[in-house]
């Protein structure tokens, strides 16, 4: 058997690691050239480049449906911290410079979180969800996607209403897993998050109108059973179309997924097996 990691040992060793990595990304952001994007406009941009929105009250599972509702709380703080701020040219966008720790003294609940490749949950749990509709409106622009960390090697719930591909979500930690987009175009976007009674809602908006757009798509997607164990698998890809002529002017493969399955194999259906 291996030896633990020291963030493994105790959950004193857990907080000293996390500590650490949090002070680690601070004197990195205070040295490095970048240009944080931080300045916010009342006014809407005139192009919408990308509209999403995502249910915020899903079933997932055994999940406590208490830890749902305090998601709700949780994204209702979040949102106005991002909304309506630009992205101007050669400016990043980072998650947790805008939105800060997510803390009990400013008002979070506990929430589920993704921990080390399974459910837990924690204080401000619920924040993945807001950086998943983030990236999935940056996958349809010209934005520079330059922090990105994964959790797609295992398959925590069950489709319920799944609408947009398996591994396209992302996975945070503040501050030292964040969500960074650099935008290298000589655009200004800005982006609108808020949420109502149900649903967390984002724009993607632009100055300007752009040339190309972005298309999605997921391939070869089945579940195997291997060695006695569930695997979901697929690839995602994206084509970009030029507007004018109405051509494929690339195709770009993002991710090949093959995912642990964590949840009740019954989920699954005899239909997607391989």
């Amino acid at each position: 058997m291996p030896r633990p990691l020291f963030c493994e040992i105790s959950p004193l060793t857990y907080r000293i690691s996390t500590c650490k990595e949090i002070a680690k990304r601070r004197i990195t952001q205070m040295l490095d050239s970048k240009r944080y994007a931080s300045s916010f406009a009342p006014q809407l941009l005139p192009v919408q480049v990308y509209s999403h929105r995502s249910l915020i009250r899903r079933t997932l599972g055994q999940v406590d449906t208490q830890l749902q509702e305090n998601k709700a709380v949780n994204l209702g703080l979040a949102a106005p911290r991002l909304n309506g701020v630009l992205i101007r040219p050669g400016e990043t966008f980072s998650f947790w410079k805008l939105v800060g720790g997510c803390t009990a003294k400013k008002g979070y609940l506990e929430g589920l979180m993704i921990r080390s490749g399974r459910v837990d949950r924690g204080i401000g749990g619920g924040m993945c969800q807001m950086t998943n509709l983030i990236h999935w409106m940056a996958l349809h622009s010209p934005l520079d996607i330059t922090e990105h960390h994964h959790h797609n090697g295992v398959d925590m719930f069950p489709d319920f209403g799944r609408q947009v591909p398996f591994g396209t979500g992302t996975s945070i930690l503040y501050n030292y897993l964040d969500y960074q987009l650099t935008n290298n175009t000589g655009h200004t976007f800005q982006l609108l998050i808020y949420t109502n009674d149900t649903h967390l809602c984002g724009q993607l908006r632009c100055g300007s109108p752009l040339p190309y757009s972005y298309h999605i798509y997921e391939k070869e997607h089945y579940f195997s059973l291997e060695q006695g164990q569930y695997y979901r698998n697929n690839q995602v890809w994206r084509k970009t179309v030029d507007k004018a002529t109405g051509n494929t002017v690339r195709q770009q493969h993002l991710i090949t997924s093959h995912a642990r399955v964590l949840y009740d194999p019954a989920y699954i259906g005899q239909a997607a097996l391989r």
